[in-house]
């Protein structure tokens, strides 16, 4: 018996170590959360015809552009561009350019550009392209890559005819237009029918110097409207420094649009149309990022804030011709007023 307790004994023993002697078991670990994979940048390019800080055309997506960017965050949106390129040629080496490199979104910001992306568009099918001021998006001649955008430039310039024609104390109001065509020749037309429903023996005169850029004929155009007796101008395009330099000079009321142009001489510029383009590139990246490349056209208008009268504080403006210029505005954007007959 005591024989049998001392075996049983010892293997007892030898059991407790056999089982120390074995590894320790590796525990289990807990499966990685999969990561997510990191979100591209939307990666836009813009060829413009001025200088971004024109005032005008071409700082009106400028600063579209940084506000997108300033939302989404730099880095989930990046943008570059050229500007001040008048040749036509040039722009399209450069959207060309920039299309080969892979953008998203690649954009003819004016509609001398159109002829150049009609041809480019075709030889990029998984870029993005947008032009405007337009609607044509070349669905027409089998292109699908293509967005279009307007400004309705017609319904601020509406507005600004109202203030004008009530501010005016001679009735004559000089107009210093571009090329008669695009969203200048709709901004004019605009004033025009403006003016004239709030004073209908106003005289409106409308030089066409025949240039986007020549800031000297602009100049010659203001100053042979004051000499007919205006004191009061508008005009559009980026060669209107001149005409407001003109203003400034001989203290004549200025309205500007595309841009605010309040900076350019506080003392007589009274409000500017401005252009806000971030409400189209908002959704033209959303499309783009759904896999729709083009095919649409978007306008921007009083109603949807794309174009917003600004009204320089300097100006001591009376306050039934604010409320003027408020009722036109309203009156608009909910289609009781016609800006263009």
């Amino acid at each position: 018996m005591k024989k049998m307790f001392i075996t049983l004994s010892l293997f007892v023993i030898a059991a407790m170590l056999l089982s120390a002697c074995q590894p320790a078991a590796t525990p289990t670990e807990a499966p990685k959360p999969t990561e997510a994979p990191v979100e591209k940048a939307f990666r836009v390019a813009v060829v413009m015809p001025s200088k971004i800080n024109d005032l005008a055309f071409s700082q009106s997506m400028y600063d579209a552009l940084v506000m997108i960017q300033n939302e989404m965050g730099k880095d989930k949106f990046e943008f570059v561009y050229s500007d001040n390129m008048f040749v036509v040629d040039e722009a399209a080496a450069a959207l060309r350019d920039y299309a080969s490199k892979g953008y998203d979104l690649v954009i003819g910001h004016g509609s001398q550009y159109g002829s150049s992306l009609v041809e480019i568009a075709p030889d990029f099918p998984k870029t993005s392209f947008a032009w405007g001021t337009t609607v044509d998006t070349f669905t027409d001649k089998g292109v699908t890559n293509v967005f279009a955008y307007e400004a309705r430039s017609e319904q601020g310039g509406y507005v600004e005819g109202v203030v004008a024609a009530m501010l005016s104390k001679s009735g004559i109001i000089g107009v210093v237009g571009p090329i008669e065509t695009g969203d200048a020749k709709l901004y004019v037309d605009g004033f025009k029918v403006g003016a004239v429903a709030t004073k209908a023996d106003a005289q409106i005169n409308v030089a066409w110097i025949g240039s986007f850029s020549d800031v000297a004929k602009a100049s010659e155009a203001a100053q042979t409207h004051v000499n007919a007796g205006a004191d009061a101008m508008t005009g559009t395009a980026q060669m209107v420094v001149g005409a407001v330099g003109v203003c400034k000079e001989k203290s004549v009321l200025w309205f500007g649009t595309q841009s605010n142009q309040t900076s350019l001489a506080p003392e007589v510029v009274v409000a500017s149309q401005v252009y806000k383009w971030d409400v189209v590139l908002r959704e033209i990246i959303s499309l783009v990022k759904a896999g729709t490349l083009g095919g649409k056209a978007f306008e921007i208008t009083l109603a949807n804030k794309g174009l917003v009268v600004e009204f320089n504080p300097a100006y001591a403006l009376p306050d039934e011709v604010k409320k003027a210029a408020e009722d036109a505005i309203k009156g608009i954007a909910d289609g009781t007023i016609k800006a263009l007959p």
